[in-house]
């Protein structure tokens, strides 16, 4: 399988090189040449796998001969062995509505399914090559944390996260700030989520910077991120349809960065039967406006209950942008350039008419979210995390949707307790948490002042 820029500026490489590039060098974002194609035999044969054969079965292809295939199995196997339920993403119901839980890896979010692979990914190859990786990212929430618990304490890899100062969680905080080993570097940012992604971009499209420091992208722009979120929409419609490819399932997403939704839009472009995608966003709504007028407008982002979704500028929205104007690059670099100089892009009236086909969409204010959250509560006992709320308020229409459950609810008890005058039980991962000793690096929202800072931490690279 080779890779491609969204931006053309790329010559195709293959999937370890894809890997490691993490942003494209042309600013682009990395996507498969061609997607294969899963057919109603192969989709019967998936459909009651265990997780980890069926993640074996979704990504071989997409890595073709880079990975040995026993080799391949032995990392998805480590991936996910330290999970606290054998399913690793179970199906369960409450109150007439059905969750995919993607909150049982060690930081107790759905982006740990991707990260504990990514790490081990990265560490395999390192050490196959004799190379060393500094990853740099940015977090919302729980990327970060999802990210340092991937390659915590290995050593040809440090990684370097970034967060909004305040406007996560103190429970996301602290799964950050409280790892202290060595290779881990934790800075708070005084901005916003927007602020810490523009600033790992710049430094990423500085590509004599970007080469110096062997730096590796970890946030849902590096593509093994989606390849490894798809996996458990074929899971969840195995799971849900006995395998009848005649049948098929909806799925509600709570949505920042656009990665878990287009991983989904990516398993139905490969044959998987999906009906519809719902893009669930709070009252950081850009994604949903889009899917209205057709205009992709930046604004103000707003703090919310749901923190992980308080994003204005969605990173994947380009690789979906990419196949809605048919995977032509100079199209794409267009409407890019558009939301550089004006803030906003627009679609014409026949590619709208596919952005709806695609998805619907809904925003959900903080108030729908405390009270879906207290509704499902006091129907079943089952308490939902604020973006779990958010995805199931975004499509109570239709009851049949499956839910998409992104973090433990433990993690926003701040919400959990306004909405039902109780905490959440944390589960293991998060026992004695806000106990522990911390360390962080404040830095303002520049890139001169992250440069430094990298330089500081990486005297000899």
């Amino acid at each position: 399988m080779q890779y491609i820029s969204t931006r053309g500026g790329v010559a195709p490489v293959g999937f370890a090189e894809a890997l490691m590039m993490g942003l494209g060098t042309d600013g682009g974002l990395l996507v498969p040449a061609e997607l294969p194609q899963v057919d109603a035999a192969t989709l019967r044969a998936w459909s009651q796998l265990p997780f980890q054969a069926l993640a074996l079965e979704v990504m071989t292809p997409f890595i073709g001969d880079e990975i040995p295939r026993d080799d391949l199995a032995r990392l998805i196997e480590a991936s996910y062995a330290g999970f606290s339920d054998p399913a690793v993403t179970p199906l369960r119901e409450a109150a007439g509505r059905t969750y995919l839980e993607l909150f049982h890896g060690p930081t107790a979010a759905f982006k740990d399914v991707a990260l504990q692979l990514l790490g081990n990914l990265f560490e395999y190859l390192l050490e196959r090559d004799g190379g060393q990786l500094n990853i740099l990212g940015a977090t919302s929430g729980d990327t970060g944390s999802a990210a340092i618990y991937g390659v915590r304490g290995k050593p040809r890899i440090n990684i370097f996260i970034l967060h909004p100062k305040g406007r996560v969680s103190p429970v996301q905080e602290r799964q950050m700030t409280t790892v202290l080993d060595a290779n881990v570097h934790n800075i708070a940012v005084c901005g916003t989520f927007d602020d810490c992604q523009h600033l790992v971009k710049t430094l990423f499209r500085d590509l004599g910077f970007k080469a110096r420091h062997s730096l590796g992208a970890v946030n849902s722009i590096n593509w093994l991120r989606i390849l490894a979120q798809t996996v458990y929409y074929f899971y969840a419609w195995g799971r849900s349809t006995g395998g009848d490819p005649a049948r098929r399932v909806s799925f509600a997403v709570p949505t920042g960065n656009f990665g878990d939704v287009f991983a989904g839009y990516l398993a139905r472009r490969m044959g998987l039967p999906v009906e519809r995608l719902v893009i669930a966003t709070n009252r950081n709504d850009i994604l949903t406006r889009f899917v209205a007028d057709g205009v992709y407008a930046k604004g103000e982002v707003f703090h919310t209950l749901s923190p992980a979704m308080d994003i204005q500028v969605a990173s994947n929205f380009e690789r979906y942008l990419y196949y809605l104007l048919d995977r032509d690059p100079a199209a794409v670099c267009a409407k890019l350039a558009d939301l550089e100089q004006t803030g906003a892009l627009t679609i014409e009236p026949e590619r709208l008419a596919q952005v709806r086909a695609d998805f619907t969409a809904a925003a959900v204010s903080d108030a729908e979210t405390l009270a879906q959250i207290r509704a499902t509560f006091e129907a079943s006992g089952y308490i939902l995390c604020p973006h779990t709320a958010v995805g199931a308020a975004a499509s109570q229409d239709a009851p049949e949707t499956i839910v998409l459950a992104t973090a433990h609810p433990a993690k926003f008890n701040e919400a959990v307790r306004e909405a039902i005058g109780r905490e959440a039980p944390p589960p293991p991962a998060l026992t004695g948490l806000m106990d522990k000793p911390v360390r962080c690096t404040e830095l303002d929202a520049s890139d001169a002042a992250l440069r430094a800072h990298i330089d500081a931490a990486l005297p000899a690279a």
